[in-house]
């Protein structure tokens, strides 16, 4: 593909990607950082690059506070600002490094308007990957789109800038140290929830699920991905008395240990002697993405799943709901209040939750349910007698991942990608 671009006179370009979470940095920028090298190597005779790479990290909720240590260890950047220092690098650009006259500004990660932004005040090109939506079609440049439905979205008069390369995340390669193939038993991930609040909900529910799973089927093993924001410490608290809502759950924790020798880290060992395994590493989707099934509470861990096709069961127990403060948000802040909290549980109950049509994003994005939903006062038994019937059938989860992946797009993205970069680096 690379052969088919004519050859760049040398100049100072530079192509600043812009990301934030550990996810987007594994599974975006790295492919696609890749690529653009094997471009800068295939258009230079010698050792002097047609452009540099910079990365720009952003703010954001879900990051680890570790983004800039692990884009650093793969020197392949020649600057790297931090996520604290955004809006320093938007005032005052020059404080950080000098900048040349042309660039791109590539969008990999984060709120699509701060690329627009940084572009902005840099002089720079915009292009940005639309995983869902383009946002800002009208500011963007180029727009490579992970599928037609994104492109379809797009203002007719903007529809010029946009073209269809697939899904960054179709090229997962996976790490066959890490690997679950040729393994007898089948796997469950679990994924309880990444905040404090969700995991009081969580830990005690799912730990119930898994132990009703196990009392039927010793042929499953059980996984839980632990979430940057989370260690195993909290998973003993809350399901201790020290958490009110534990006492409407019989499963407890025995004992965690440590794992030697192992892709994963520590195994818990529940009081009905049902084994579930924890993994450290974030992102570990070469473990998620050869797992069975996955269950899951709401929120963006459903976009993750869809975004590697892995089946899962999205469970929201409702009968929590006069905890509030087991919410996110302003309904978390405002539910402490007790009078507010027992208005805000009526409204919730009786109007929010008949009214919404999907909590999960591969069912909000493609407007209909491909995975399935179990809102309401539902009982962990209830769960892990759907999870074995799934197990059972598997053309019922194969047809779940096929949905998944009908959503997505195509493999060969980052590639393609990189050379939508080299032709707007071409015309500056």
């Amino acid at each position: 593909m690379y052969s088919d671009l004519p050859r760049m006179k040398k100049k100072s370009v530079a192509v600043v990607i812009v990301s934030n979470g550990p996810g987007e940095l594994t599974t975006w920028v790295n492919p696609v950082v890749d690529e653009l090298n094997k471009i800068n190597k295939s258009l230079c005779d010698d050792n002097t690059h047609d452009f540099t790479l910079r990365l720009v990290l952003v703010p954001c909720p879900n990051a680890t506070g570790k983004e800039f240590l692990v884009a650093n260890s793969w020197n392949k950047f020649e600057l790297i600002t931090k996520s604290k220092s955004f809006w320093k690098l938007l005032i005052n650009p020059y404080s950080f490094a000098n900048w040349p006259k042309k660039g791109v500004v590539v969008f990999l990660g984060g709120d699509q308007f701060w690329s627009i932004l940084l572009a902005k005040r840099l002089g720079y090109l915009n292009i940005t990957y639309a995983e869902w939506v383009s946002r800002w079609p009208k500011w963007s440049n180029e727009i490579a789109a992970m599928n037609v439905k994104v492109k379809e979205l797009i203002p007719k008069k903007h529809k010029y800038k946009c073209k269809v390369i697939g899904d960054l995340m179709a090229d997962i390669k996976l790490n066959s140290e890490l690997s679950l193939r040729n393994k007898e038993k089948h796997y469950i991930a679990l994924l309880p929830g990444s905040k404090k609040a969700k995991l009081s909900v969580g830990i005690p529910f799912f730990l119930e699920v898994a132990d009703h799973i196990a009392e039927k089927n010793e042929n499953i093993n059980f996984i839980i991905p632990i979430a940057p924001t989370t260690d195993k410490s909290e998973y003993l608290f809350f399901q201790s008395n020290k958490n009110p809502i534990a006492k409407y759950y019989s499963s407890k924790i025995k004992a965690i240990k440590n794992i030697k020798d192992s892709c994963f880290d520590y195994v818990i060992e529940t009081s009905k002697n049902t084994k579930i395994y924890l993994i450290n590493k974030h992102p570990c989707y070469e473990i998620l993405k050869e797992c069975d099934l996955a269950i899951t509470t709401v929120g963006a861990n459903t976009a993750e799943l869809a975004a590697i096709t892995l089946p899962m069961i999205v469970v929201l127990p409702t009968q929590h709901l006069n905890m509030m403060n087991a919410w996110d948000g302003i309904f978390g802040v405002i539910g402490k209040i007790s009078l507010i909290n027992r208005f805000l549980t009526f409204f919730v109950k009786n109007f929010y939750l008949k009214k919404k049509k999907f909590f999960a994003w591969p069912n909000i994005k493609s407007k209909r349910m491909i995975v399935p939903e179990r809102i309401g006062n539902i009982s962990p038994r209830k769960i892990a007698k759907e999870v074995l019937f799934l197990i059972k059938n598997s053309d019922q989860l194969k047809s779940i991942r096929d949905n998944l992946h009908k959503e997505r797009g195509n493999k060969g993205a980052a590639k393609k990608l990189a050379f939508i970069i080299a032709n707007s680096i071409k015309k500056l």
